[in-house]
């Protein structure tokens, strides 16, 4: 069986703020903690920045909604026409992958952001997408007002981040990771976070229903038998 299908089996960490490995994302982060209604963030990174996983962190709760591409733009549109006041932060997605209607529902929630702004029904609005707005292929309306309040671009974790930041979550959860282990994993597996610590997760149990330390043979057996692992106790 492939990694690619562990990947898909795998379950990610619930993202948070806390569990997002900063690397040198920081002033990236001290906005979306002190983020307040009235304001928006534009981020923009690749694949594996972490845009995803802020902007679920930032959404969930009380008062939080998050869309992307897969979403239906009725319910964009819904949202940016409505007379909802209690809502205080609209999380949307992979803007650079938004069909048409849903691009004009986006424009719609934009434009009733900034009429909210300076009211008490004002609410917070982070979108993301693959790269900066002058370079998105989107409606000239809506790429300007990507631009309108905070544009970050968030900065791929090294491999140095990503190593200090599994060796923490393993010693967290009792584990050693000898170096061929953590060397292996960050050349061959997923560079997403969220994937790399399902597969501490996954390797926990593994080494736990075998009676076998982590080891690079361990791994490898854990990767070529995926489903019986995530049957295993």
């Amino acid at each position: 069986m492939s990694q690619q299908l562990l990947l898909d089996i795998l379950p990610a960490s619930a993202p948070t703020l806390e569990n997002f490995v900063v690397g040198s994302n920081g002033a990236v982060i001290q906005s979306l903690q002190t983020l307040s209604a009235g304001r928006a963030i534009y981020l923009w990174g690749g694949t594996g920045s972490g845009r995803s996983h802020l902007l679920r962190a930032c959404a969930q709760g009380t008062g939080g909604v998050y869309f992307n591409a897969q979403s239906s733009p009725a319910d964009i549109l819904a949202l940016a026409t409505g007379t909802d006041s209690s809502l205080m932060r609209v999380a949307v997605d992979d803007v650079d992958q938004l069909s048409v209607h849903a691009q004009a529902a986006l424009f719609a929630l934009y434009n009733r952001w900034r009429e909210r702004a300076a009211t008490p029904q004002a609410f917070a609005l982070l979108v993301s997408g693959g790269t900066a707005p002058r370079s998105m292929s989107l409606r000239e309306d809506l790429r300007s007002r990507l631009g309108w309040d905070l544009v970050y671009r968030l900065e791929q974790l090294s491999d140095a981040d990503r190593a200090a930041a599994l060796r923490a979550q393993a010693q967290v959860r009792g584990l050693l990771l000898s170096e061929d282990v953590l060397s292996w994993i960050l050349t061959h597996y997923a560079r997403d976070m969220g994937r790399l610590t399902a597969l501490i997760d996954a390797l926990d149990r593994y080494s736990l229903a075998r009676h076998r330390s982590i080891t690079l043979p361990l791994l490898r057996d854990l990767l070529a038998h995926p489903l019986h692992t995530m049957s295993s106790p």
